[in-house]
């Protein structure tokens, strides 16, 4: 008998979203990264929405829950966390049901401050803690052009869209023998199935 083994990818994909709210006396956080600003986002961690989304968009599309339910805000352990520590165990969780990233595309929402200039500081943070390239982060900034939450700058969210991987490896086991009969009378055996059951079945059989 041999085996021949061949990797298939199976693809999930995943949506998240998060949001805060801004307030007076807290540092602003966002992509991982310490922002200047008048204020700050408030949460049970340090709020960073972004990573937020991230985390939510990888559980979703590995079918594992959400943010809330594997970190809930009533847990001493994640008072005032740091988010990559949280984006580190969402890996690790999906890591471990043989998941791997293949790329994200998020867009923060925010009125203020300007964001533009932190992305790509952001990416080079993001990037290795999903074991990917940073070609493989896309993130945006936007406005709201001053309506809802956002234009009032009482708030800031993010929305992400994940793309994820698994590689499953099927097995293929054939005898030897079987198989060289098989190729030497393929002709013959044709013409059989045709004898009974016509051209249609035969093809049926024959991938059967």
């Amino acid at each position: 008998m041999t085996n021949s083994t061949q990797p298939i990818p199976s693809f999930r994909v995943g949506m998240g979203y998060d949001v805060h709210k801004l307030v007076e006396g807290r540092d602003l956080y966002l992509g991982g990264i310490k922002i200047e600003h008048t204020l700050g986002l408030l949460g049970h961690s340090d709020a960073d929405v972004l990573i937020h989304a991230i985390c939510d968009a990888l559980l979703g599309a590995a079918n594992m829950r959400d943010i809330g339910y594997h970190f809930p805000d009533t847990g001493a352990a994640y008072k005032d966390i740091d988010s990559k520590i949280l984006l580190q165990k969402t890996m690790q969780l999906l890591a471990d049901n043989a998941w791997s990233v293949g790329n994200v595309d998020a867009t923060i929402c925010a009125e203020q401050p300007k964001l533009n200039p932190h992305i790509e500081k952001m990416k080079a943070v993001i990037a290795p803690l999903l074991s990917i390239s940073e070609e493989d982060i896309s993130i945006k900034a936007t406005t709201t052009e001053k309506l809802g939450f956002t234009g009032r700058q009482e708030g800031i969210s993010a929305y992400a869209v994940v793309l994820i991987e698994k590689k499953i490896v099927v097995g293929i086991f054939l005898d030897v023998q079987l198989a060289h009969f098989l190729v030497e009378h393929l002709p013959e055996l044709v013409d059989i199935l045709l004898f009974l059951g016509g051209y249609e079945q035969a093809v049926v059989m024959l991938l059967c």
